[in-house]
């Protein structure tokens, strides 16, 4: 009897990724990128996370925003501001649909994680 081969699914590694920010703070789609070895795909992490809303799954996708800090993917929530209600609820600040003090909540899972 084969053995079953699970397939690969980039997807599911962004999720895992995203699963494990931490409350109160944000990473960028380039960081879940490079930290998954592909450092030109941040626009496959966006479209995970918009899959992400759609996959039975307890992603934490408002965490996720562009390298600027911009909430970028708000338009892929039930409505235009819920990603901002749900980061100020963990204590992100936001302003004019950018993630306040970026530097200094910003959480690279290069760095917190190990592969």
């Amino acid at each position: 009897m084969p053995i079953e081969k699970k397939e690969y699914s980039f997807f599911e590694d962004v999720f895992e990724v995203v699963m494990k920010i931490p409350k109160g703070r944000v990473t960028s789609y380039g960081a879940i990128a490079n930290y998954l070895g592909t450092k030109m795909s941040a626009r496959m992490v966006g479209w995970a996370m918009n899959a992400s809303h759609s996959s039975g799954l307890n992603v934490p996708a408002q965490r996720v925003v562009n390298r600027n800090g911009m909430l970028t993917g708000k338009h892929h929530f039930a409505t235009p501001t819920q990603m901002e209600s749900l980061l100020k609820k963990e204590g992100v600040k936001v302003e004019k649909d950018c993630v306040v003090n970026f530097k200094n909540v910003f959480w690279d899972p290069s760095k917190e994680l190990s592969l």
